[in-house]
């Protein structure tokens, strides 16, 4: 059985997750192919599970621009078994092919351990 998840597990997550919407607002396509799991997946409002290449090539096009993301509530829960996962509520300032909203999205994220840090392996996005 793994250690029981620390502080700095928390804190890791945290700098990873900050680092992930960071490069959303930056539209730094490069960095996020580098922060997020090769496997990962974004679910959006509509149920569409986008892989992250597409994603990523969408942001490079234009489709997805974000240009304000409010964190108004954050819930953190790391298991013991290597997993994590985050829970949160934003105000998303975006431009979504052509069409500019505030959108109240509800993005929960599965983090998962990748050498000394975590990654993001699926973020599903509802509203709230």
């Amino acid at each position: 059985m793994p250690p029981t998840p620390g502080k700095t597990d928390r804190e890791a997550i945290l700098q990873a997750h900050h680092a992930y919407l960071s490069a959303m607002l930056e539209g730094d396509t490069a960095s996020l192919d580098d922060l997020l799991d090769d496997g990962f997946t974004l679910t959006h409002m509509t149920g569409y599970v986008q892989p992250k290449a597409e994603w990523l090539a969408e942001m490079r096009a234009g489709q997805f621009i974000y240009h304000a993301i409010d964190e108004v509530d954050t819930s953190l829960e790391v298991g013991g078994d290597g997993t994590a996962r985050l829970t949160v509520r934003t105000m998303t300032d975006a431009t979504v092919y052509g069409s500019r909203a505030d959108w109240r999205l509800l993005l929960t994220t599965d983090y998962g351990p990748c050498g000394d840090t975590w990654s993001p392996l699926q973020t599903v996005a509802t509203t709230w």
